[in-house]
């Protein structure tokens, strides 16, 4: 049986509702902590919790220790029920694990070996520090399309990917073996979501405790905002900042109120020809409008039996792009049978099923739970879909998506143009020379203008669609859509239908296992056919490692300025995230990428225009290739098969040859090396003693930037591509690095310099200090020079100066980077005064030590008439208490002044105590070292 393998030391549970029991499965039995136990013995009737809160009342009855949960802790639950989640109340929870991908990961284990450096010049042993819980990173998010459409394309790029992150797997394989309680997966696996669905993930934990063995729900907290992915297997989970992870993982419980459960209730099935990623990006674009952010949204209704646990894991993992903390599904007969088909152990799947049902949450069971507020969708409403040009919930029919993007360009348009170029490609297309030969196509100029590419005999024009990528975890841990892939690639091909050659096609799936049951069903070769070779295991185009475009390719699009396309599967669009080269972005189910590798533009109507000719020179069209619901599942019956799964992950944590080459050295604490690029000790413990000083009031500070709504973590986080000529190409090319071995910043997120060089130089961002350009830039004051934002900070920074941010709604949305706050402190930035903020940036705000403020009323920077020029003062600060209002003093440069009072967007206690200790690594690494002393 697959178990827990270490647990977090705590004090035994008090325990005040006797809620303690057994229950028997398959012949075993275990303890447990019981909700209906403790209903009866004082905490009354909370059997239409929704399931999610369940889980966390779970959690109370089993920590409670009269300090960190305490019995109103627990009472408060009924409380909530009682008001439909109209109550504040503040939680520790405490998950069972953290899971990691490397981007995110590397950082986190950077700050704990630096942490282990800061334990020894307190006094303390530096083997003080290790995770106190599980922890399991996977490697998943270096690997970059350089080569592709090719059937090496996977192993060169796999050669390329340990070329660029040498120094970063040495780093990670010493953390592997120097700290207790920490697993790796190697690269070339798959990516870290679908290896928690398809094994980490186990729904229901055991371990042994007291002689006994305790049964209790699995849940996680990760470093990526996709971690919600696990939720569509009744994982309770979500992803936090870097900084909360290591928290976590140190022993210290989530901070968290109680949060408002929405209930989005299902009804009908899936109409023909409709997937499952249609259906997330429907719910994403009803959530959005709904406005979910900060709270858990749960699904129920009788639509959910017409689901298969992929496609619920398809929606939980799309949470953050609908902005709830969580989507969560409770169990039922599929999490049964999915269990059981990805090979989990019987005693285990047996376990599942009886907890769930002992504990009020098998849905067949539950009557329809009591929520916040609620919404309703009918499966059958759900029709094809598309979402961009640069939101996920920006969801266009598949029917209207020419005409839409017709609309779209021409605001594209004035948003204006990175002239930047591509470096060279590596890649080699397999189509290189097959323009004269493709089938013959409708005309493709779509009345618009067209535009030669260097060395080919085909044009391109504002819409022509040059990456079609299948990629990331939403939709490669479904087999239904990634088989509907492969079926339409097939009936394409026989068709004699190709992908365009301007096309950047790829195929970078989740796990092995997806491999495994393409090749067993015969659609690899027909998605090779496509172009769509398997080019690497994990996060790629969804992440900005799309690689770059065909150098020809690349300067027709920046020359005539053209608003070039791509369509992925995956679950961010963002402006700038992709590809440098590419404005225009649409996420789409894996079939409609193969489709619109086949079309080569967004000014095609695929429900309408013909993709191609098929030999005989009949027009053929989408509906004449798209397989049948019928015919995809009777594939996926024949294909899919529990033993794939137990034979990948029989030995998930060995990797191949050239992971187990890598030479680890070093002992308890890391050997810095001092000239390498990708591993730098961080300077946030520099000076620190073990108690800490109140923070000061931020006196006279300068304004470092004035952004609008929406600001994502992708604007202000360094992320892609690292540009030649900013301040981290400086960095790099001083310390003898060649632009071809730039390689991304989420490579390089292990070096602080390189990160802080480039926060908030996104090509996209628009500071509006400096109206009208696009880019990482601001004014210095008191004299006006435009700089690039590190150079601008590095100057206030001699000055003595302060900084703060000014921003409007929705700042910090996106990903959960916590470089976007790494960087901000080391930018020198004291507070962020925003229209409101996203859930993790502002807890990794807090956790690095920079103050988030919310303007109140209808108070904005702009209604204030700010220029960037100004001076601002918070006083108060060393007396704040959770959300309190905090006066803030605006000095114009006329000498004018201006006072509001800004909401402290500090919530918690908890959170209260990381600020005044300069951060939550701050908090931890002091409390550590006293125990440790």
């Amino acid at each position: 049986m697959y178990t827990s393998r270490r647990e977090v030391s705590r004090m035994p549970s008090l325990d005040s509702f006797k809620s303690k029991r057994t229950l028997t499965a398959a012949g075993k039995t275990y303890t447990y902590y019981s909700l209906a136990a403790a209903s009866e013995n004082g905490l009354g009737d909370v059997s239409r919790l929704p399931a999610s809160l369940k889980v966390l009342l779970e959690n109370m009855l089993r920590f409670e220790d009269g300090k960190t949960v305490t019995k109103d802790d627990i009472m408060a639950f009924k409380a909530w029920l009682d008001n439909k989640g109209a109550t504040s109340h503040e939680i520790a929870y405490r998950p069972a694990r953290v899971l990691m991908q490397d981007f995110t990961g590397v950082p986190a284990v950077v700050d704990l070996a630096a942490m282990r450096d800061a334990a020894k010049k307190l006094g303390a042993a530096a083997d003080a520090i290790n995770p106190q819980v599980p922890v399991d990173l996977v490697i998943d998010h270096s690997v970059m399309v350089d080569n592709f459409a090719h059937a090496n394309s996977f192993e060169k790029n796999v050669e390329r990917e340990y070329e660029r992150n040498g120094e970063r797997y040495e780093f990670l394989r010493w953390g592997s073996s120097a700290f207790k309680n920490f697993r790796v997966v190697p690269p070339g696996t798959g990516i870290c979501h679908q290896v928690n669905l398809e094994y980490l993930g186990q729904t229901v934990w055991t371990k042994e405790e007291d002689g006994e063995t305790v049964a209790y729900p699995d849940t996680c907290v990760g470093t990526d905002s996709h971690t919600t992915m696990i939720n569509g297997l009744s994982v309770l989970g979500w992803g936090v900042g870097g900084i909360e992870a290591e928290a976590a993982m140190l022993g210290q419980p989530v901070s968290m109120l109680i949060p408002q459960v929405v209930g989005f209730k299902f009804t009908g099935k899936l109409a023909e020809g409709a997937t499952a990623t249609d259906l997330v990006l429907t719910v994403v674009q009803m959530l959005r409008k709904k406005g979910v952010v900060d709270k858990f949204v749960e699904f129920f209704g009788p639509g959910l039996a017409n689901l298969t646990l992929e496609d619920e894991a398809t929606i939980s993992n799309m949470a953050p792009e609908y902005g709830a903390t969580c989507g969560f599904f409770p169990v039922d007969k599929e999490t049964i049978t999915y269990l059981t088909d990805t090979g989990r152990d019987a005693d285990r799947v047996a376990l599942v099923e009886a907890y769930a049902k002992a504990q009020g949450y098998w849905r067949p069971d539950m009557a329809d739970p009591v929520f916040t507020d609620t919404l309703e969708l009918d499966l059958g409403d759900v029709v094809p879909s598309l979402a961009g040009p640069k939101r996920p919930q920006d969801r266009v029919l598949l029917t209207d998506a020419a005409a839409q993007f017709k609309k779209d360009v021409l605001g594209i348009k004035g948003g204006g143009v990175d002239k930047d170029k591509a470096p060279e490609s590596e890649g080699e297309s397999r189509f290189a020379d097959e323009g004269a030969t493709m089938n013959k196509t409708i005309p493709d100029d779509y009345g618009v203008p067209t535009f030669a590419v260097e060395g080919s005999d085909y044009h391109l024009h504002d819409g022509s669609v040059v990456i079609a990528a299948i990629t990331s975890c939403t939709n490669t841990s479904n087999p239904s859509v990634m088989l509907a892939a492969g079926l339409l690639a097939r009936n394409a091909r026989a068709k004699g239908l190709v992908s365009k050659p301007w096309v950047k096609t790829s195929l970078a799936p989740g796990s092995q296992v997806v491999t495994d049951y393409l090749l067993r069903a015969g659609l690899q070769d027909d998605l090779d056919a496509m172009g769509f070779n398997l080019v690497g295991y994990g996060c790629t185009t969804c992440i900005g490692n799309s690689g770059p475009l065909p150098p020809a390719i690349a300067k027709s699009i920046n020359e005539n300025d053209l608003v070039a396309c791509s369509v992925l599967s995956g679950n961010r669009n963002f402006e700038g995230r992709i590809s440098q080269d590419i404005r225009a972005n649409y996420l789409a189910s894996p079939p409609l990428v193969v489709a619109y590798a086949i079309a080569g533009s967004l000014h095609k109507n695929l429900t309408t225009d013909p993709l191609g000719m098929d030999q005989d020179g009949n027009p053929v069209y989408l509906k004449d290739i798209w397989p049948s619901s019928k015919e995809i599942a009777e594939v996926m019956r024949a294909s899919v098969t529990p033993e794939m799964f137990r034979s990948r992950y029989a030995d998930v944590f060995k990797g191949d040859e050239n992971w187990q080459g890598i030479k680890v050295s070093g002992g308890q604490t890391y050997d810095w090396p001092m000239a390498s690029t990708y591993v730098q000790n961080p300077p946030y413990f520099d000076g620190m003693g073990l108690e800490p000083e109140a923070p000061e009031d931020v006196k006279n500070a300068r304004v470092l930037g004035l952004f609008g709504d929406s600001i994502t973590t992708d604007h202000i986080s360094p992320a892609g591509n690292i540009k030649t000529d900013g301040p981290a190409g400086d960095y790099l090319r001083e310390h003898q690095v060649p632009v071809l071995d730039f390689n991304s910043y989420g490579a390089r997120r292990g070096n602080h310099q390189v990160m802080m060089r480039g926060t908030f130089a996104n090509i996209r961002i628009k500071n509006q200090m400096v109206p009208g350009v696009e880019g990482g830039v601001t004014k210095h004051y008191p004299g006006g020079e435009e700089l690039p934002i590190y150079d601008a900070a590095m100057k206030y920074k001699d000055e003595g100066v302060p900084l703060v941010i000014f921003a409007g709604q929705q700042y910090g949305t996106g990903s959960s980077r916590d470089w976007a706050a790494k960087g901000t402190i080391l930018l020198g930035v004291r507070a962020v005064i925003a229209g409101s903020f996203e859930r993790i940036h502002r807890s990794n705000l807090i956790g690095m030590g920079v103050l988030p403020l919310e303007f109140t009323g209808d108070t904005t920077w702009e209604s204030l008439g700010l220029k960037g020029d100004e001076q601002v003062s918070i006083a108060g600060i060393s007396d704040i208490t959770p959300r309190m209002m905090l006066p803030v003093t605006i000095t114009k440069a006329d000498g004018s002044t201006t006072s509001i009072e800004c909401r402290v967007r500090i919530d918690t206690e908890n959170e209260l105590d990381y600020y005044r200790n300069g951060g939550i690594l701050h908090y931890v690494l002091r409390n550590l070292a006293r125990e440790a002393l």
